[in-house]
């Protein structure tokens, strides 16, 4: 069976041939000229490439040992279905995840045991102080929002994270220009000058994180990052004394997936920093390779606090590491009206400002 072999322009990806009369290959499409040497080349590399594999090695979180959950409790949520674990003294009134009541189901089982854990470093007062502060300077947040009838309902709680390490071989090709522009008396004249660019290397990834949780906002998770794991210990129950622990509901397997983008997006952007000198880079192509990929299973200190302002729920969480806060807060139409309104009235009246000196001169 006879095989086809079909060029592709490396500038407009048209199909390419052979010209005759120039002894090169030539694009019908954008006219570039290519020497024969240059594709044949630029063949063997496409040919050479490595297939991507970003399979992983190993899973985190070890089973538990007789005798190690007798001090913990369940707590199921009612409203949100959330799980949570906690010790035996634990008070637990209200679900961190919607404010609802939680009800105890009795001892804890199930699951894996996490490998490690991040101890609070904070309380719940510099939680208070925290959220004082990102009020602060606020002038469209509504006034009656920043009373604090919730404040003593934030809750510590340990977030299920999978943390991967791994090794990445990296190989990325980008497509690249180089412009120069010039004149004559009679012309403007561009060149377009276009290159293939070969990046290849190895990368040491250490903690990547995926929150394990579906009830947790990954976005509002990446935003508490970063959490130092310098400062994390081998788990032990007496960790979770008066605090709460969400149980895990996407495992090693499933966060898989969302760990690859974070370290494919992170490798991508500095194997990118390092193409310089052109008018435009892009990547062309992408193939990873990991090993020595190893995952683990760590909980995360947060507080959490839930409230809810005009039948709208609004969540804020505090890095109980860090101290580092974020949420989003609602913001007061009718002061919103009132700065527009004024703001637009500055605009008009220095419009007028300008129009009447244009007149008068």
């Amino acid at each position: 069976m006879a095989v086809l072999q079909e060029y592709k322009c490396p500038c407009c990806s048209g199909a390419i041939a052979f010209d005759s009369k120039l002894q090169k290959m030539k694009c019908p499409y954008c006219d570039t000229e290519f020497e024969m040497e240059t594709l044949v080349s630029y063949d063997k590399e496409l040919k050479n490439e490595p297939e991507e594999d970003m399979s992983w090695e190993s899973a985190g979180g070890a089973e538990w040992k007789d005798g190690e959950t007798e001090g913990l409790r369940s707590y199921v949520c009612q409203s949100c279905g959330g799980e949570i674990v906690g010790d035996a003294n634990i008070a637990a009134t209200s679900c961190p995840f919607c404010d609802n009541p939680v009800v105890m189901m009795g001892q804890f089982a199930g699951k894996l045991k996490p490998d490690y854990v991040i101890p609070f470093k904070l309380d719940k007062e510099a939680a208070k102080e925290a959220l004082k502060k990102h009020y602060a300077g606020k002038k469209l947040l509504p006034k009656a929002f920043k009373d604090e009838n919730h404040i003593d309902e934030i809750q510590g709680i340990y977030v299920p994270f999978w943390i991967f390490d791994a090794d990445a071989d990296a190989n990325i090709r980008y497509k690249t220009t180089r412009v120069r522009t010039w004149s004559d008396n009679n012309y403007d004249y561009t060149e377009t000058k276009y290159y293939t660019v070969i990046r290849g290397g190895t990368l040491n990834f250490e903690g990547v994180p995926v929150d394990g949780s579906t009830k947790m906002d990954d976005g509002m998770m990446e935003s508490l990052e970063p959490f130092h794991l310098s400062d994390a210990v081998d788990f032990q129950t007496a960790y979770l004394a008066g605090y709460l622990a969400d149980k895990y509901d996407v495992d090693s397997e499933q966060s898989k997936e969302r760990a690859n983008k974070r370290i494919k997006k992170s490798t991508e952007e500095v194997f990118a920093d390092t193409v310089q000198g052109y008018a435009t880079v892009n990547a062309e192509a992408t193939s990873i390779r990991l090993q020595n990929g190893k995952a683990k299973y760590v909980l995360y200190p947060v507080w959490l606090l839930n409230t809810t302002w005009n039948g709208q729920k609004y969540t804020f969480a505090m890095n109980g590491q860090t101290g580092k806060f974020v949420g989003d807060m609602p913001m007061d139409k009718g002061l919103y009206k009132k700065y527009l309104f004024g703001y637009t009235g500055m605009i008009s009246a220095a419009l007028f400002a300008i129009t009447y000196l244009v007149w008068l001169l």
